[in-house]
């Protein structure tokens, strides 16, 4: 592989498009599932939650982020995280701190696995929650992914509850991992604005992977 030259942008509506998006999701999100999982119901996942336009709404949705890698032009990974916790009774229980956000999707291209993108991605969009004053970052990995959480426990995550999560017709176990965010010291308190509807704190839908 070429050196790695990669690029993380915070997306919006105007610098990708839900197509592109749409493509690698496809390509990766099989990744994080165990082979137990059957092609059907990944498909039926994708299919709901992963396509190009859902990828419009979550760009245009003020309670998300989503950060695009690409290397030389090309979309080959990306990230998204959600303002809250959701309303699952498991998820309330393991994330204790609040404000939380939840990082929902962090999926790079299998070439770049291994080659340093996946802490590149993973600094940047911590960075991100920080910007917006959370306290941690949660999220949800199977159970049988180990590699996952060993990136997961190397980037400071701590498994603390599980849940269940649902691909097409089979309900899958799911750790929860939660990585506290240290917000910076500033020298004059400030008052901190959150965008209208904001809901760090509160119960809200539980979220596709």
């Amino acid at each position: 592989m070429e050196s790695l030259t990669l690029q993380i942008h915070l997306a919006t509506t105007d610098s990708v498009d839900g197509d592109e998006l749409a493509a690698v999701a496809a390509r990766t999100f099989p990744l994080a599932c165990p082979p137990s999982v059957a092609s059907a119901n990944i498909a039926s996942f994708i299919d709901s939650n992963l396509s190009a336009t859902r990828f419009a709404e979550y760009l245009s949705d003020r309670q998300r982020a989503v950060l695009t890698a690409r290397q030389d032009g090309r979309l080959v990974g990306y990230a998204m995280l959600i303002r809250g916790v959701d309303d699952d009774a498991e998820v309330q229980r393991a994330v204790e701190l609040r404000p939380a956000a939840e990082l929902s999707k962090m999926y790079l291209l299998p070439d770049f696995h291994g080659t340093g993108a996946s802490a590149k991605l993973m600094e940047r969009t911590l960075a991100t929650a920080t910007d917006w004053g959370v306290r941690c970052v949660w999220l949800g990995v199977n159970q049988k992914n180990q590699r996952a959480q060993r990136f997961y426990t190397k980037s400071g995550f701590e498994i603390s509850g599980t849940r269940t999560f649902q691909v097409g017709a089979r309900r899958e176990d799911d750790f929860v991992m939660v990585r506290e965010v240290r917000q910076p010291r500033r020298s004059t308190p400030q008052a901190v604005r959150w965008p209208a509807g904001t809901s760090f704190g509160t119960r809200r839908p539980a979220s596709p992977r």
